[in-house]
């Protein structure tokens, strides 16, 4: 093993701590749906989607060698600053994750880690090419596609299956969900995995254990694969929620169509070495999903949070590592401070989330939306119940209640005509 100093292995640690939130952060990406749909039980979907996510972190490096050596310039950059961006990006994921929000992980990591190189070393740190054509653009593509994909995905199974009863159709489309879940996990293990590999290999090589442009040691491959395994097993059963009943409400088959286009996607983009958000592919599908049935629906005013979130996670991961770094830059009492704030504020948010525990046994329990303004007018103005009105030829009758003042013990209705 690399020579490590105390300061390396205090990243190092920092790293895969983000990883295992990443895993929890993200086990909704694989398993919301096959989750909502009841294709499996909640602690069984967790489970298989660790062991896969553990297994695809050895399928490839090239996002790994995307963060390592493409985004960041490696010239000046100390480990300190690696460290300052984990702390911006772990304190989002936390809150996130708080409100149930399903954001990016990925660009959690990117905005701690583009923030803190800036006020390390200057806006030159940053290869803007890079980011640009392997981080923003796959970062409004892939949703998009995923959702296109989805939607027409869902139409066709719906058209196949026209001819085939119900019961019949669910229980095969449940079976392949299964399928698809395991494929979005593997998928998720070659690139969220990934980053925490490359963020590793870049803090070894900035501090001088390792070569500029190597790849990922085994030991890193291992730890890496391990801590996003064991963090997906815990589950974040509160944006599984958002993904699975909150966003829209999901059948089988278009719980198959959701996966399967996301689980394409991310697997192309691996290939690519594209570092894309699967939070954001996986969210597009289920929308597009919902969007592909006949009579389905997008809550909008969740999916609109969502938006807002994924807008904020790059910039506000940056300012939060930023102003990490500007403390860590004050020497060994910085980075003790840093330590503190990020277990303390850590610390706080789970506090925070014992108030209203979200887990395997409730998972599937969501309020319905409230309604909007226009869903409220139009309940206002709704007719009287059918028994209340009775239509006649060329007149309308209208059943009005009993004569107080009549002196028959047994008031009968009145009917007038309009």
């Amino acid at each position: 093993m690399e020579n490590i100093t105390l300061l390396l292995g205090i990243v190092i640690v920092t790293a895969l701590v983000f990883d295992f939130t990443n895993g929890f952060h993200d086990t909704a990406n694989a398993m919301a749906t096959t989750i909502s749909t009841g294709a499996m039980k909640p602690k069984a979907a967790v489970a298989m989607s660790a062991v896969l996510n553990l297994v695809g972190a050895f399928l490839s490096v090239e996002v790994a060698k995307t963060i390592s050596g493409g985004m960041i310039d490696e010239g000046g950059i100390q480990p300190e600053v690696i460290f300052a961006a984990l702390v911006g990006a772990i304190l989002w994921n936390l809150l996130t994750w708080l409100v149930g929000l399903p954001s990016s992980s990925s660009h959690a990591l990117f905005g701690g880690l583009i923030g803190a190189a800036v006020m390390s070393a200057g806006w030159d740190s940053v290869n803007g090419s890079t980011v640009v054509t392997k981080v923003l653009i796959p970062a409004v593509a892939a949703p998009v596609v995923a959702g296109i994909a989805a939607m027409i995905a869902t139409r066709l199974t719906y058209k196949l299956g026209n001819n085939v009863s119900d019961k019949a159709s669910s229980k095969g489309y449940r079976a392949g969900q299964i399928s698809s879940a395991a494929l979005v996990s593997l998928a998720h293990g070659t690139n969220d995995a990934q980053k925490t590999m490359g963020i590793i290999t870049l803090a070894l090589v900035t501090g001088g254990a390792l070569a500029p442009g190597s790849n990922p040691p085994m030991w890193v491959i291992v730890s890496a694969g391990v801590a996003i395994a064991l963090g997906t097993y815990l589950g974040g059963w509160r944006i599984i929620r958002t993904m699975g009943k909150g966003l829209t409400d999901l059948q089988p088959q278009q719980g198959f169509a959701a996966q399967s286009s996301a689980a394409t996607v991310i697997l192309a983009s691996s290939h690519l070495g594209f570092s894309l958000s699967t939070t954001q592919s996986c969210s597009g599908a289920v929308m597009g999903a919902g969007l592909g049935r006949k009579g389905g629906v997008v809550r909008w005013s969740t999916a609109t949070r969502m938006f807002v979130a994924w807008g904020l996670t790059l910039p506000a991961a940056g300012v939060v590592g930023a102003l990490a770094e500007l403390l860590t830059k004050q020497g060994p009492w910085g980075v003790a401070a840093t330590a503190a704030l990020l277990v303390g504020g850590s610390g706080a948010i789970w506090l925070r989330s014992r108030k209203e525990v979200v887990d395997h046994t409730n998972v599937n329990d969501v309020d319905d939306e409230p309604a909007g303004v226009v869903t409220t007018a139009m309940a206002a103005v709704t007719p009287p119940p059918a028994g209340d009105t009775t239509a006649v030829t060329g007149d309308l009758s209208v059943t009005l209640p009993a004569d107080p003042n009549s002196p028959s013990t047994e008031s009968a209705p009145r009917t007038a005509k309009v």
